[in-house]
């Protein structure tokens, strides 16, 4: 599957960009999907941290996510819906693969900026799907999907008879 970074995306759809970034940073903390060795998911929470032009994932050393992600660098991360759980601005999720920072300057600039405690691990985010569900009048979902050399799409479910139909 086709990955790329964050400034792919934001260069591509930098509006769909924003608002994904913008509701990752509106809470802290949000959840880590991986995979186990024996290949189950493990779902473990998370800060994601946009910093230096794209989101990082930063864990402690040796753990389990972390493991996971040497192991096997695809991922998903799901943003906090917040403390209400009526996701006003949207569900918002990332996918793609994991890929660990060993550049000594990349490290020592996100270092001087976010101030973790160490060690750790960092991950840097190559995407493969970003995605948005939001509600559109009250009860129609707007679903919003992002894929690396496609252009956004926007497909409109309604409670109808649950199916999807393109939107404008």
């Amino acid at each position: 599957m086709t990955s790329s970074s964050w400034a792919d995306f934001q260069a591509a759809e930098p509006a769909f960009a924003d608002t994904v970034r913008q509701r990752f940073q509106q809470y802290k903390h949000h959840v880590l999907a991986t995979v186990r060795k024996d290949g189950s998911p493990r779902v473990t929470g998370l800060e994601v941290e946009f910093r230096l032009g794209e989101p990082f994932l930063g864990m402690m050393p040796n753990s389990r996510k972390a493991l996971d992600l040497r192991r096997d660098p695809r991922f998903a991360v799901h943003a906090n819906p917040g403390p209400d759980a009526e996701m006003a601005d949207g569900d918002v999720r990332i996918s793609g693969r994991a890929v660990e920072v060993t550049d000594p300057a990349v490290l020592a600039a996100f270092i001087d900026e976010v101030k973790p405690p160490e060690p750790f691990h960092l991950f840097r985010v190559e995407l493969t799907e970003v995605v948005r569900i939001g509600l559109e009048g009250g009860d129609t979902l707007l679903i919003q999907t992002w894929r690396p050399g496609r252009p956004l799409r926007s497909f409109r479910r309604g409670n109808d008879d649950g199916s999807l139909t393109d939107a404008p």
